[in-house]
């Protein structure tokens, strides 16, 4: 295996978020890169990894001839491909990306975040998600939102864990409009997300059309251009992928705390941990957007980091 010619294939379910953490990590080590979107027939595609045999047939999408050096995978459908491809190809590494929910011994590598609280001799811990933004961003599409002072409200959606109820995304609206009162030089872009429902979205476009630069999902998304260009930010607590995505940009994150459906110790974790780092704080009852300053995050770069030691520390093993 040469480490500087690596051959990857990606394996997700063709979400953007899984995506972006399978390509953050897979071109800090290669290049050379295959994106493979995994689509398994019925009734792989329902049950849990583990629980059925994995046989070439049962998957939908075309595998290429070529055997690749690493396969990166994310999400539950990608796990079939990659144990299939680990079996077919034993000298391969497979890594895979989140807690997928079988032993670890399937994988040569598990990338699991801190707030998982699972630990083993092949599992590498992340600081929040794994993403494909970069710290330094030199070609970013303009909008038409050139403001140094730029504060991003970048909202979420209801989960298995969180409400996002319309009284809510009430307080929220109305939590804007005094800050854009107490800060008018500031310029205020709102981007909601895919799980945003419509329902809250019609209310931000009445409440906060004549206050702030709206995205709702239509046109291009200036969602990559908040990362860099923002002072501050401000993200619905729902979400650990956008907030671990804030933190390449080494501003501050205001985080607008939402009422648990259940109990998260994951979330509780994950929050408690971006907090300890100085990344975020909760959005004040006070108006005053408070500037302070931590390390940004690069956890894909500093993962694909101890990834090349271990390989070529077997290389040199063998």
């Amino acid at each position: 295996m040469n480490i500087n010619n690596l051959k990857i294939w990606t394996l997700t379910d063709g979400s953007q978020g899984m995506i972006s953490q399978t390509k953050g990590l897979a071109f800090e080590l290669s290049e050379d890169i295959t994106e493979i979107k995994t689509e398994i027939r019925f009734p792989w595609s329902k049950i849990q990894p583990g629980l059925l045999p994995v046989f070439n047939w049962i998957f939908k999408n075309k595998i290429p001839n070529s055997i690749p050096d690493i396969v990166i995978s994310c999400g539950r459908k990608s796990i079939y491909l990659s144990r299939f491809l680990k079996k077919k190809y034993n000298k391969i590494i497979n890594i895979h990306i989140q807690n997928p929910k079988i032993s670890s011994k399937n994988f040569s590598y598990l990338i699991v975040p801190n707030h998982d609280n699972l630990k083993g001799k092949n599992i590498i811990n992340s600081i929040g998600a794994l993403h494909s933004f970069k710290k330094n961003k030199n070609s970013i599409k303009k909008f038409n939102i050139n403001n140094q002072k730029l504060v991003s409200c970048i909202i979420g959606g209801e989960n298995n864990h969180y409400l996002f109820t319309i009284e809510e995304a009430m307080g929220l609206c109305n939590k804007i409009k005094k800050l854009k009162e107490k800060n008018n030089t500031f310029k205020f872009l709102i981007i909601t997300s895919r799980r945003t429902s419509d329902e809250i979205k019609n209310l931000i476009k009445s409440e906060l059309n004549s206050t702030a630069d709206l995205w709702l999902g239509y046109g291009e998304n200036p969602y990559e251009y908040s990362l860099y260009n923002s002072s501050f930010f401000i993200i619905t607590s729902d979400s650990t992928s956008m907030i671990s995505e804030a933190s390449i940009s080494g501003m501050p994150v205001y985080i607008y705390q939402l009422p648990f459906k259940r109990k998260s110790i994951r979330f509780e974790r994950f929050h408690d941990e971006f907090r300890s780092l100085n990344i975020t704080r909760d959005l004040p009852s006070t108006n005053i957007l408070e500037k302070w300053s931590y390390n940004k995050l690069e956890e894909s770069k500093r993962i694909a980091g101890i990834i090349k030691e271990r390989i070529l520390e077997g290389i040199n093993e063998s």
